[in-house]
């Protein structure tokens, strides 16, 4: 395997953190979206208006990356829209996020054009999402190339493989959790901070990390997720049964095969008390969630096909026809100098975001 290595930036979910990370305390502490739209004008603005928050902080990140971690090839991937493939399929997903605010609206749509302009290749559609596309690139390249995953998106976890060495570079809340992690993984083999080489507020997981963190294998992050469900995205798993997920993911390795056992049982009364008393007895189970999973009803999605479909909507996709070979994502297509250019334009000092006066 080579040393190169290919970062796939989580662009949505890095911009998103941006911009929050930097919103006024009227905006952020107010208590209705009327409220919040009469103090838009303290949003970090150029002088022509355009709001410029959270592209100042994603420019930033991304000129430190380019300079510290020297990515050998680099692509940005964003969502377009919440109306994905996702939506066709259960109708509620992501359904209890707000609207986008348009000072953050505005600036995804700047931010992709800057991105470009300055040589990176950036991917996103009106039918999938960036973790697609993530997912693609992944499996298009990582025979080729290490690949490294920039996100906040604990899904992305699923795509981390030792074999191949793709990894996941988790960003933290904040630099504290980064740095507790560092202690519990990297004190004990004494390498010091800076030879890992991270960017800020991030922790890098494999495998083992994985599975230590969430106590399934990167493969299983769908299958947890089809039982735990996700509030952020709106998925609903199910219900009364997340503290079990892990445990009977780890004996049965799927979704599929808990249920296979499940009804293999039922038939049998005896066969489904001594199911139930392995799984509290040798899994540590001590409330039997074989009520909750197998549940029907015809008013609300519960049970098995809870299970199913919100393990469906939880996996990436890895199969997206991406027309481009490995040298069209070349890190040396950036040009440092654009970004300048943009930074003149946006009214945005240069130092801020170089570290220099130059």
């Amino acid at each position: 395997m080579s040393e190169r290595k290919f970062v796939v930036v989580d662009g949505s979910s890095m911009l998103s953190t941006c911009y929050y990370a930097v919103l006024p305390r009227e905006i952020m502490f107010a208590k209705s979206e009327e409220e919040k739209q009469k103090h838009y004008d303290r949003i970090l603005h150029a002088k022509d208006g355009t709001y410029t928050n959270a592209i100042f902080g994603m420019l930033k990140m991304v000129v430190s990356l380019m300079k510290k971690q020297q990515p050998d090839h680099i692509a940005f991937v964003f969502d377009k829209t919440r109306d994905t493939f996702r939506r066709e399929l259960y109708p509620d997903y992501k359904g209890t996020r707000g609207v986008t605010p348009e000072p953050l609206k505005s600036q995804f749509v700047l931010m992709e054009e800057i991105l470009k302009d300055v040589g990176f290749q950036v991917l996103l559609s009106e039918q999938y999402e960036a973790d697609d596309y993530a997912g693609s690139l992944v499996m298009k390249f990582r025979e080729e190339i290490s690949m490294i995953l920039l996100t906040k998106d604990h899904d992305y976890l699923q795509l981390v493989n030792d074999e191949y060495n793709v990894r996941a570079w988790m960003v933290q809340s904040r630099q504290e959790k980064a740095d507790e992690l560092y202690k519990k993984y990297y004190s004990f083999y004494s390498v010091k901070k800076d030879e890992v080489n991270l960017p800020e507020k991030v922790f890098e997981y494999t495998s083992d990390t994985v599975l230590n963190e969430e106590g399934v294998r990167p493969e299983q992050i769908a299958d947890l997720k089809g039982i735990q469900g996700d509030p952020s995205d709106n998925i609903p798993g199910v219900k009364g049964v997340s503290s079990a997920a892990a445990p009977l993911l780890r004996e049965y390795g799927t979704v599929e095969e808990i249920y296979r056992s499940i009804h293999e049982a039922e038939p049998d009364k005896k066969s489904l008390k001594a199911l139930q008393d392995f799984w509290k007895n040798e899994l540590g189970i001590t409330r039997s969630p074989y009520k909750a999973m197998t549940k029907t009803s015809e008013e609300e999605l519960c049970g098995e096909k809870a299970a199913l479909l919100s393990k469906t909507l939880a996996t990436m996709k890895t199969d997206i026809p991406i027309d481009m070979e490995l040298e069209d994502f070349s890190a040396n297509a950036y040009q440092e100098e654009k970004v300048k250019k943009w930074l003149k334009s946006l009214d945005i000092k240069e130092a801020s975001i170089f570290g220099t006066g130059k």
